[in-house]
């Protein structure tokens, strides 16, 4: 789980300063103020170490990718490339990755790690690393980091002030430039006493930036027909275009919202989650004939009603699906960035989306904790008075959410925390956050004097 995030220099971000990531982390703000780029860097992120182009530093993206932010000098904000472009993130490993002390010998259990970046651009106007550095922690005072530096020369060092990395004989200090923004080079690898640890930090960096999982804010429309070959999706997809794919591939797994209550697999935790947000009545997903590969959605919208295709009701529901599904079929441990789940959904409906991520947080399979993360950005003002209930409640724990207002001052993007008191009250909140209810109250009873007065003097004459 991502635990922590800094970057400098990134679209419209001059210091997005040390943003603390909860399992539960919700982005508010206004259209066009930011919100968007800081799922967009981890997404980013996470595209370079899916390309198999190593040498690539970063996979900015094109037409036929998932993400695609055009030129390097179309990130670095305000295009200013001879600005370097930072990026610190930390998060939890999913398992201990062991170490042993250089000094005395002893074993440890690194649970926390660390990556940093700077990269500066070329000539070209193209990215290069200027430096990386990994650390590993053991929640203790025992901590290892190691790294690579750009020298005057133009080639790469490996630095450390807790590993030894002397170069076994005949090997010169100087390296070629990494792979990607963070991999030690071959050379590095082969070179070094006790290269294991490089390895390591690196494929646990891989591993968190590959668990990342993001659906738009655009989903696909329903179809008639789903099409499903029986493969089995990695997530529901940027569009939701696998929801069905994932409910029918997740036969024999189970799952519940929280622990001790009952496991049931997965299309009946989401036909009941629909119900109980009063969205249908029942729901279902069958071949159109036996040994056949399409598949209907079939709803029902009341208990008196018929039952229709998916296609044939309102587009909430089909909105709604792959949000639903996504915090259940991704595999445990992931980190779930979800843009406008609300979308297209009722006012009471954006407010009972709220519990599926506070229930999500908590959920499990076959009986184990899914520990997923969700980074989510909203315009719902119905969402986060649902959060703050559930705060003031018990039901969510303040230490579990991290609730931003993103807003944009001067030409640059602020990033400013909610601060939430254990009875659900934010204490500083942002002016103008979601409108001012009180303006409109004003303005609607200065217009009803008004007209009235008019009304007054229409009967007078």
């Amino acid at each position: 789980m991502l635990t922590r995030l800094r970057f400098t220099n990134f679209k419209a971000w001059r210091d997005s300063g040390e943003i603390r990531l909860a399992p539960l982390t919700v982005l508010f703000g206004a259209n066009s103020a930011g919100k968007t780029s800081i799922p967009q860097l981890l997404l980013l992120l996470k595209q370079t170490a899916d390309s198999p182009d190593r040498r690539r530093v970063l996979q900015l993206g094109d037409s036929r990718s998932g993400l695609d932010l055009g030129s390097y000098d179309d990130v670095v904000h305000h295009h200013e490339t001879e600005r370097p472009l930072e990026i610190d993130l930390h998060w939890r490993l999913a398992e201990p990755l062991a170490w042993t002390d250089p000094a005395s010998g002893a074993g440890h259990l690194g649970r926390l790690a660390g990556f940093r970046v700077v990269l500066e651009a070329d000539d070209r106007r193209q990215p290069f690393v200027r430096r990386f550095h990994y650390s590993l922690d053991d929640g203790a005072d025992k901590a290892i980091d190691v790294g690579m530096v750009r020298v005057d020369s133009g080639a790469y060092e490996l630095r450390s002030a807790t590993l030894p990395l002397d170069r076994r004989p005949g090997r010169g200090t100087a390296l070629p430039p990494p792979e990607r923004f963070y991999g030690f080079p071959r050379e590095a690898m082969t070179g070094v006493e006790g290269a294991f640890v490089l390895v390591d930090l690196v494929l646990e960096l891989e591993r968190m930036l590959r668990s990342i999982h993001h659906v738009g804010p655009l989903r696909e429309y329903p179809r008639r027909l789903y099409h499903w070959s029986g493969e089995t999706p990695d997530h529901v997809g940027v569009k939701g275009e696998r929801a069905v794919d994932a409910i029918l591939a997740a036969e024999g797994r189970t799952f519940a919202w929280a622990a001790g209550e009952p496991e049931r697999p997965l299309a009946e935790l989401i036909a009941a989650r629909l119900q109980a947000m009063g969205l249908i009545s029942d729901f279902r997903v069958q071949p159109v004939g036996e040994g056949r590969r399409e598949y209907e959605v079939l709803v029902r919208t009341g208990p008196r009603r018929p039952e229709v295709r998916l296609v044939d009701v309102g587009i909430g529901v089909s909105q709604v699906l792959p949000v639903l599904v996504e915090t259940l079929f991704v595999p445990p441990g992931s980190i779930v960035v979800l843009e406008q789940p609300e979308l297209h959904l009722h006012p009471r409906v954006q407010s009972e989306l709220a519990d599926v991520f506070v229930d999500a947080i908590a959920a499990h399979e076959n009986g184990r904790p899914r520990g997923c993360q969700f980074i989510i950005e909203s315009h719902s003002e119905h969402l986060l008075r649902r959060l703050q209930r559930r705060i003031a409640e018990g039901v969510l724990d303040p230490d579990d959410a991290a609730l931003y207002f993103v807003r944009t001052d001067e030409a640059e993007a602020s990033l400013e925390r909610l601060q939430v008191d254990p009875y659900g009250n934010i204490t500083n909140w942002p002016p103008g956050f979601f409108g001012d209810e009180m303006v409109d109250l004003v303005a609607r009873a200065e217009a009803q004097a008004r007209r009235r007065a008019a009304q007054r003097g229409e009967r007078d004459e």
